[in-house]
């Protein structure tokens, strides 16, 4: 809106000034210099969730479920995707062995709230605190992993269920505007012996890695996945501070803060 400015007079002289003065335009403030500039995000989608891992991958991890992969039910394509796979490995009366694998992707916009990386980079955060907080956890161990993505970190803890002692990884990545959340865990039923927890968290870092090329590659962008975060310690010059920490490492996946408005009315 254009506004007209002038001084009053009771001179014929100054009225026809005024008239002259109303009638050209004043001053404007465009849309650009007013309205602060966000930088767009650098990932525009999402490859589906159940297909991020190999095959190879998932018969290393779930040797008795690679193909029992579901969908949540919450998926939306670009947005978010989670997919789980269970494997029970049935010994008789040894026992047997339990596997669960769940991975979760969130893609979050530039928008008002600030770029799509500093918002990942908060939720990134706030997914590596729930990890780390998570009830019943016992003897819960946390480190950064490097490689994976801008920043990733790698978290471990035992549970205590009436099935029996179950290993619990979560390993959550971020690369640019894309959280990466799997978690993993294993378990010997009925008399079998718990799994190694090393060798869990080293199959579930290898996984988080694959994961993170697979977002990376489904925007065409082959080199980001294992460009960034080349060492630990500098995983804390992320884009911005973290925030409270969400309800739980596992359900926080599908129950996390929305990056876009359409993915809100999902939750």
């Amino acid at each position: 809106m254009l506004v007209a400015a002038g001084c009053s007079s009771d001179s014929g002289s100054g009225d026809d000034a005024q008239k002259n003065e109303s009638a050209a335009p004043g001053p404007t403030v465009s849309e650009s210099a007013s309205t602060p500039t966000v930088q767009p995000a650098a990932y525009a989608t999402l490859p589906k969730a159940c297909s991020v891992l190999s095959k190879k991958t998932l018969d290393e991890l779930i040797p008795k479920g690679s193909k029992s992969g579901k969908s949540g039910k919450l998926d939306e394509p670009k947005q978010r995707g989670n997919c789980n796979w269970t494997s029970l490995d049935n010994n008789g009366v040894k026992g047997s062995q339990f596997r669960w694998l769940n991975v979760a992707l969130l893609r979050f916009d530039s928008d008002a709230r600030g770029t799509g990386e500093e918002q990942a980079h908060d939720y990134f955060q706030k997914q590596v605190s729930a990890a780390q907080t998570a009830e019943g956890a016992l003897d819960s161990k946390s480190a950064p992993v490097s490689g994976t993505g801008d920043e990733a970190t790698a978290v471990r803890y035992g549970l205590k269920k009436k099935e029996g002692s179950f290993k619990q990884q979560t390993v959550v990545a971020r690369v640019e505007n894309v959280v990466v959340t799997l978690d993993y865990n294993g378990a010997g039923l009925a008399g079998e012996k718990t799994p190694d927890p090393a060798t869990l968290l080293k199959a579930a870092e290898k996984a988080t890695k694959e994961a993170v090329a697979a977002v990376a590659a489904a925007n065409g962008d082959g080199g980001a996945a294992s460009a960034g975060s080349p060492d630990p310690a500098t995983s804390s010059k992320a884009p911005s501070s973290s925030k409270a920490p969400s309800a739980s490492p596992s359900k926080s996946a599908s129950k996390s803060a929305s990056p876009s408005q359409s993915a809100a009315k999902k939750n």
